[in-house]
C-alpha cells in the first residue's frame, strides 16, 4: 500500500471519529480510537514510536515519539489544541527526516470541521 492510499484511509478515519465524538477531547482519546479503527481495517501501525536522533555517528534516544506510524510509511501527529502552531509543522517534518519517511499527517481534532484541521507534510516527495 502506498502513502496516498494510507493517507486516504486515515482521513476517512479522522472524519468518522470526529463526526462521532466531536472536538475537545484529549489527544490520547483520539489516538486510542484511531488505533481501534486501524485494527478494524487490518492496517499495520506503531503507536508512540520512539525516534532516535543520530548526529556525527552518535545515536541519541531522547524521548521523541511519533503518535502513530501507519504501514511503516505515514507518520500521524495528533493534536487537540485551539490552533496549530508553526512548531507543530516543523516537528512533524523533523520526524519525517529522522525516520526517512516521506509523508506525515498533522491532525487537530479541536476544530468544528476536522478537514480544516488536517495538514499533509511531505519530505522529499
Amino acid at each position: 500500500m502506498q502513502e496516498n492510499d494510507i493517507t486516504g484511509i486515515l482521513i476517512d478515519i479522522f472524519i468518522k471519529v470526529h463526526s462521532q465524538l466531536g472536538p475537545g477531547l484529549l489527544e490520547s482519546v483520539y489516538e486510542e480510537i484511531i488505533c481501534h479503527e486501524l485494527r478494524k481495517r487490518e492496517l499495520n501501525y506503531s503507536r508512540q514510536h520512539g525516534i532516535a536522533v543520530v548526529y556525527d555517528e552518535i545515536k541519541m534516544d531522547l524521548g521523541f515519539r511519533a503518535d502513530l506510524i501507519v504501514g511503516n510509511k505515514v507518520i500521524v501527529e495528533i493534536k487537540s489544541v485551539e490552533q496549530l502552531a508553526p512548531v507543530h509543522h516543523k516537528q512533524l517534518l523533523t520526524y519525517l527526516k529522522l525516520t526517512d519517511k516521506r509523508v506525515g499527517l498533522l491532525v487537530n481534532f479541536n476544530v468544528n470541521l476536522v478537514k480544516d484541521g488536517i495538514v499533509r507534510i511531505v519530505n522529499k516527495f
